[in-house]
Parts: structure tokens; sequence; C-alpha cells
């Protein structure tokens, strides 16, 4: 191996104790590829164990935690204990290779087609409303809210018991954790809403449901992540300032690891900092310091695209894309062929990547998303 690499391939410690093999960590993609009942299929699990040989961790896709959560088709669900046998069927595949498996966990919120979730009764923070008028969603009580939290932290329970490692909060991408947090979706005037402060209280509440019911059901080497946006394109949005209040109390509550969601790792701020020159990261770690490791991620392809990553300061960096083009990252940094990496997809090798029939689908079928399409 190539000693400018070496520290990919170095153990990272948690504070809990638990000691990841290296620094590079699968991150959590949808695939579509579920069964239509959320059950997971052979497909999904071969996918899946086709890239936990190397990495030290994977975070699967999002499974909902309620019925009326169900983001995707293809989704594999987590809302029953009916669910548990095939949560822990993905996540045997997953370890059998060496992997951490860790399941992020979410709830769709107004992102969810209504023909996916019970009598089309898709919900969000508030009402949320089309371009034409058209009700896209309506708000949730906050009976109904009290019961999401409380489904976050039953999903919790069937991880537990499936076998996992750990569970990821998705607070990222748009789905309901995020439409709470943004003044965009949120327009509630209860102890949900209003204020940025308002605005944290689902997500933190999620948190410490997630917490206490792993106190309560698993070890102290269970894991618990939480992933977040760093801000949203439209004026009205949350801003990178935002996210850096909810970050700073996140780091606060004892989780494990914060994973932010970015598509290029370099970006830099839109709005509400002092100096948009310096990149999200470096306002990330400098606001987290060393209380929980950050989980880096965006547009990760060659080897020297992850050195310079590392250079940063993150001590954990994790890979979407690149580890579908190419499964055998890693471990041709192991061997010291960093040269033979695969950077574009090559869209005659579906077999041979162990991809499911749905995700190649989206994959060809989406130009610009991947390299080489």
């Amino acid at each position: 191996m190539n000693s400018k690499y070496k520290e990919l391939l170095s153990p990272y410690t948690f504070k809990n104790g638990v000691e990841l093999k290296n620094r590079i960590i699968m991150a959590p993609m949808t695939n579509f590829s579920s069964d239509e009942q959320g059950n997971v299929t052979d497909a999904e699990v071969n996918y899946y164990a086709r890239r936990s040989k190397d990495v030290s961790m994977v975070i699967t896709a999002c499974t909902y935690v309620t019925p009326g959560g169900k983001g995707f088709p293809g989704e594999f669900g987590g809302d029953t204990d009916e669910m548990i046998p095939s949560l822990e069927r993905l996540a045997k595949g997953i370890k059998n290779q060496g992997a951490k498996a860790v399941l992020q966990i979410f709830h769709g919120g107004v992102q969810c087609p209504p023909d996916l979730v019970p009598d089309g009764d898709v919900v969000s923070a508030s009402d949320v409303t089309g371009e034409n008028g058209e009700k896209k969603a309506r708000a949730l009580s906050e009976a109904e809210i009290e019961n999401i939290i409380d489904a976050f932290g039953e999903t919790t329970r069937r991880a537990i018991e499936a076998g996992y490692d750990g569970v990821e909060i998705h607070g990222a991408n748009g789905y309901l954790i995020h439409q709470f947090f943004s003044p965009m979706t949120n327009h509630r005037e209860d102890r949900y809403g209003g204020s940025l402060e308002k605005r944290m209280t689902f997500p933190l509440a999620i948190v410490d449901k997630v917490k206490s019911v792993v106190a309560e059901h698993a070890d102290p080497s269970f894991l618990v992540g939480y992933r977040f946006s760093p801000e949203e394109p439209e004026d009205n949005g949350f801003t990178m300032g935002d996210t850096l209040t909810l970050v700073d109390a996140l780091a606060d509550k004892d989780l494990d690891y914060l994973h932010v969601s970015l598509f290029e790792f370099f970006s830099k701020p839109r709005r509400g900092v002092e100096d948009v020159e310096k990149t999200r990261m470096d306002y990330l770690l400098e606001t987290i310091g060393d209380r929980t490791p950050l989980i880096g991620v965006g547009s990760i392809y060659s080897a020297d695209d992850a050195h310079k990553a590392f250079s940063t300061g993150v001590p954990l960096l994790a890979l979407g894309r690149e580890l579908i083009i190419d499964p055998d990252w890693l471990k041709k940094i192991e061997e010291g062929r960093e040269d033979d990496i695969v950077t574009e997809i090559d869209k005659g090798k579906q077999k041979e990547l162990v991809v499911p029939d749905p995700l190649w689908n989206a994959i060809v079928n989406t130009p610009g998303w991947f390299p080489g399409v």
C-alpha cells in the first residue's frame, strides 16, 4: 500500500469503545429493491454483501418507522415487529462480511408518494401546498407527532433485536425531520414550530427517544448517529448558520457520530455565515470540535479525493456512488492498486457489480447523477 493512503486504512475507536477497522464507511443510498410488503430481498442482501467486506461500516438505505412514512417504492420497512426477520437478514448479510451494520431510520413526510401510504394520507410539519395550490400534505397533530417520535424508538428496538450495531436518524434531504427544522415547511405555532429553537424540538426529541430505547434495550456498544443537510437553497429555507445551531445542540447529545449530507465534500455555504469562502466542512468541524466524530461525504471517487478530504481533519469518510461503481475501491488501495480504481459506471457490468435491477434502472436512466452516465 502507498503510505500516502495509510490513514484511510487506520482503525478508529468511538467513545463507547467500538472500533472500526478503517476510516471508510458505505453511505446510505436508496436502492428501490425490497418487495411490496417492505421485506428485504435476496438481491438487496447480495448487493450489500458485495460492498461490506472491506469497508468498516455500512449504513443502510432508509427504512420507514410508520406505514405513513414510506418514501419510495421498493423501500424496506421497520414499522412492525413482523419486519424484524427481514431486518435481521440484511444485518447478517453485512456483518458476515466483516462490516458494522447501521440501520438508517426515517419518515418521508411530504416526500411520501400518496399511493404508498395508507389512504393517501401524506403528512408533514404543517399543511403543504403545491405550486398550483393543490394540497400535498396535512399538518400533524401534537398527538400524532408524539406517536411518530415513539415510532422512531420502536424501530430502534427492532434494529437492536435484529442484530444491528447501530441506527442512524435521517434528519436530512427534505424528509420529515428536515421538514420540521425548515421554516419553509414548518409554520406551526405550538412547541414544535416558530423560532429556530422550537423548530429543533422534533429532531432533538427523536434523538432523546432513540437514546432512551438504546439505554433500555442495548448494551453500550450500540451506535446512534444523526444525518443532517447543511442548508436549503431557497431564500426562505434554513441557512448554514441555522444548521450550525442545530449541530451544536446535537453535539451536546452524546451521539456516537454526526453525518453531513453533501453532494460535494468541499462545497461552500450559501448564506448564514460570515465567511462564504470557508467550506461547509470547515464550519462543521469547528462547531463540533472534539465532542463527537463527523462523517464527511460528497463526490469522493479516487484515492487522492479521499486523501484530500482527510486533510481537513475529518475522522471518517463515507462513500456512496463510488462503492456502486467499484465495490473493490478500498481493497485496491490496500493492495497498492489505486490506479486501477474505476470512477465511471460501466453499463455492461451490472451482474459483476451485483446491483439489483431497480437500482440499476435508476442509475442508467439518471443522466449526470453517476459519472459516465
